[in-house]
């Protein structure tokens, strides 16, 4: 009886928090999403997500081996496997180098490469980023990728639709500053510049209903060309 009502409870939670609530959100906030900036990406729900803040430019080769030497490591696709392996990370306090990153949408589709590095034992704290490829035209060599960068501070409930996800830290320039940092210290980086991004937002929010606040820039590393392997 008791395993009934808790597989019933269960399949609740799942249409209630993954079906029901994003449509109701949608529904709620329709007229508000043309306000949303087209440099902000948005979850698969089309909830609006995390702001683009970060950006490099150079071939995806040059991206997977600057991070490899900067100390970050590839982030895993979802499937059940690394869903169940970054759920032991966390209730096991250990380690899971490559755990997966939700998919987040910029200009239609999921990110092209995601990068993580961990904070203490587990996956419950970790800085990531995601990239993708954009067709804007570089003033440098390689190609432009734009990214959103930021800190996971611990898993829980979206306060938006009661998924479980990681919900972040609010300061995203810090996060942005990171990134480009360890690239430039790893000796990656041969310039930097600004370029625009969601604006100036000091009560921003994201897919999980977490605030964030930022100066709206995006920062641009561009890679060195050339760099021993």
């Amino acid at each position: 009886m008791a395993a009934t009502f808790a597989a019933a409870l269960g399949i609740v939670y799942l249409l209630v928090s993954y079906f029901i609530m994003p449509e109701l959100w949608i529904l709620h906030d329709r007229n508000r999403l043309a306000e949303f900036s087209k440099m902000v990406t948005t979850t698969e729900q089309d909830i609006p997500g995390d702001p683009i803040n970060v950006g490099l430019v150079g071939s995806k080769e040059q991206i997977i081996r600057a991070f490899a030497a900067a100390g970050w490591d590839p982030a895993d696709k979802i499937t059940l496997l690394s869903s169940v392996e970054i759920g032991l990370s966390v209730v096991l306090d250990r380690p899971d180098l490559d755990a997966p990153v939700s998919a987040l949408l910029f200009e239609g589709r999921k990110q092209d490469l995601a990068f993580e590095k961990p904070v203490g034992k587990s996956a419950d704290e970790r800085h990531h980023v995601r990239f993708w490829m954009t067709k804007t035209p570089s003033a440098d060599s390689g190609d432009l990728w734009l990214g959103s960068a930021s800190f996971d501070r611990g898993v829980g409930l979206s306060h938006d639709t009661g998924q479980i996800t990681h919900h972040i830290g609010p300061d995203l320039d810090a996060e942005r500053g990171l990134v480009i940092g360890d690239l430039q210290k790893a000796g990656q980086i041969s310039s930097t510049y600004d370029g625009a991004g969601v604006g100036a937002t000091k009560v921003g929010r994201n897919g999980g209903g977490d605030p964030y606040f930022t100066d709206g820039k995006v920062l641009v590393g561009v890679l060195k060309i050339g760099i021993p392997q």
